[in-house]
């Protein structure tokens, strides 16, 4: 399926503050410059790539434009310019290769779950308000991480292979790159949110606990 990578890319999105899905899991925080304005000057074709990827019972799989139902012709498929392996080979560190690349591999689907299992525990903690603030700042610094990996994995597609996209194509990689940049924009205040809840809730649990112990 020609947008089976588009699918990939759209599929994982963090949840607001107020969404009840899980998100999907990551890897602790690292610091990079913002993306920069995208550069779709026609490159030269690379090899063809036929990815393969279950994205359905995947956490969050709602938040993905689902990829069109097609059967390209076989002369289509080889002259598709998006070649997933040299674009591993380009940014290996990137968290699209362990959160959205089409995969049947079981270790790496089992590592999800796993991976899975703990953000969804980190994020009940943060919205109960019994995080720490140490995993207050763990939990939004993975949800940065991810949104700007993903956004520098579809800025790379758009500045090698733009030119030669469908335009379909290219709008599902701008509105990827558009929907994790708004994103980044909410991660401030809902990090300031989370500590002010925590800090509130610290207060009443002290208060009742001077309540119950009495003068």
């Amino acid at each position: 399926m020609l947008l089976t990578v588009l699918a990939a890319v759209l599929w994982w999105m963090p949840p607001r503050e107020d969404d009840s899905a899980p998100e999907t899991p990551g890897r602790e925080a690292r610091s990079r410059p913002p993306p920069q304005p995208v550069d779709t000057a026609a490159p030269t074709p690379s090899r063809p790539v036929a990815p393969q990827a279950t994205l359905a019972g995947e956490p969050d799989a709602g938040s993905a434009l689902p990829a069109p139902e097609q059967t390209p012709a076989p002369e289509a498929a080889r002259e598709h310019p998006v070649n997933l392996e040299k674009l591993r080979e380009q940014m290996p560190d990137n968290l699209y290769w362990e959160l959205g690349a089409p995969t049947k591999d079981p270790e790496i689907l089992r590592r999800r779950e796993e991976q899975t299992r703990h953000w969804n525990a980190l994020l009940g903690k943060v919205q109960s308000n019994t995080a720490t603030e140490e995993e207050i700042h763990q939990y939004y610094d993975h949800r940065r991480a991810v949104s700007e990996d993903f956004i520098a994995f579809a800025s790379r597609v758009l500045q090698e292979h733009g030119a030669q996209l469908s335009e379909q194509e290219r709008g599902l990689y701008e509105l990827s790159i558009q929907m994790h940049r708004t994103r980044l924009e909410e991660i401030p205040r809902q990090v300031q949110d989370a500590l002010a809840r925590k800090e509130t809730q610290d207060r009443r649990r002290e208060e009742w606990r001077r309540g119950k112990q009495g003068p």
